[in-house]
């Protein structure tokens, strides 16, 4: 399965997106149980849009890239309007993947 990698920009202050992280953690649970191996994280370094945070990245793995934006638009943050983002397939080159050993 290719690796996919959302890349997101807070759009509303601290509190409105804190308010959806509960909801955005448990979505994150159901990807790992489904066997989508995500990491996820924000920007610690920069302030956003919003001047609260900038944002940041999931990577996680999908069958294609149908079923990566599919999986992307059903995050609470997306849902809740918390975040602009982009979605990318991600070739990884290292590690060598197992499929092309």
């Amino acid at each position: 399965m290719p690796w996919f990698v959302k890349l997101e920009t807070g759009l509303v202050g601290k509190a409105q997106f804190d308010a959806v992280i509960p909801a955005h953690l448990a979505w994150l649970g159901e990807l790992e149980r489904l066997g989508h191996q995500p990491r996820s994280g924000y920007w610690a370094d920069r302030v956003g849009r919003s001047g609260d945070g900038a944002g940041g990245m999931l990577l996680f793995l999908a069958p294609n890239w149908a079923a990566a934006e599919a999986l992307v638009q059903t995050d609470p943050l997306i849902q809740e309007g918390c975040v602009s983002w982009c979605l990318h397939e991600w070739a990884v080159v290292f590690p060598k993947p197992a499929d092309q050993l």
